[in-house]
């Protein structure tokens, strides 16, 4: 009698975690998006960053040539990323049996979009003005803050990945030199981390 109590309150505690929060994020996704930014970050330094010496706190005119190269592989690794996290979290869901477009994903994608679209806009706006050093670093505080605050719609684990991904953008403010390795360690290695433990967490 008990264990069927226990095992009805753990019926019912899944029942509404599944209504209040987005459980459909796939490892995989975040492992893809892992190699995106290792293979993005690797591109942007042997195109643009090597022998240069644009990872700097001062204002700095860079060529355009070099500004398009990283402004293209930035876009590539992005929509790279996002396009596989659709697909595998859109296989997810089927495979869950669960709707994918509900209050919940629509609440996961406003608190992820705004501060995403807020520290885009402040990114661009330093890259023209000639400011690289800092926008790296800045790219990793938005995306963690992003995270951060959508985690309150999904896994815990997303959260985890947030303050990590703040932490490592703080650390690259204060060393800048070396903020691009420190990029790829957030957007590359912590990923690939975060997507191995979620597959094998959550896997159905």
């Amino acid at each position: 009698m008990k264990e069927k109590y226990l095992d009805d309150l753990k019926d019912i505690r899944e029942i509404m975690n599944r209504s209040s929060r987005f459980i459909s994020l796939s490892g995989l996704s975040g492992i893809s998006a892992g190699i995106f930014g290792l293979a993005g970050a690797f591109l942007a330094y042997r195109y643009v960053f090597s022998g240069q010496n644009y990872l700097v706190y001062d204002q700095i005119s860079i060529p355009v040539k070099a500004f398009s190269q990283l402004i293209f592989i930035a876009l590539a690794a992005f929509t790279l990323a996002i396009s596989t996290t659709i697909y595998f979290t859109t296989r997810q869901s089927k495979k869950k049996q669960l709707g994918i477009w509900d209050q919940q994903t629509k609440n996961l994608l406003f608190n992820l979009i705004t501060p995403s679209i807020t520290g885009g806009i402040v990114c661009i706006i330093l890259m023209l003005k000639g400011y690289i050093g800092i926008v790296i670093p800045l790219t990793l505080v938005f995306y963690g803050l992003a995270l951060y605050t959508a985690s309150n719609f999904t896994m815990k684990e997303v959260r985890i990945l947030g303050f990590i991904q703040i932490v490592l953008g703080i650390i690259a403010l204060l060393f800048v030199e070396y903020s691009l390795h420190i990029w790829a360690v957030g957007f590359g290695l912590v990923h690939i981390i975060y997507g191995i433990i979620v597959e094998r967490k959550y896997k159905p």
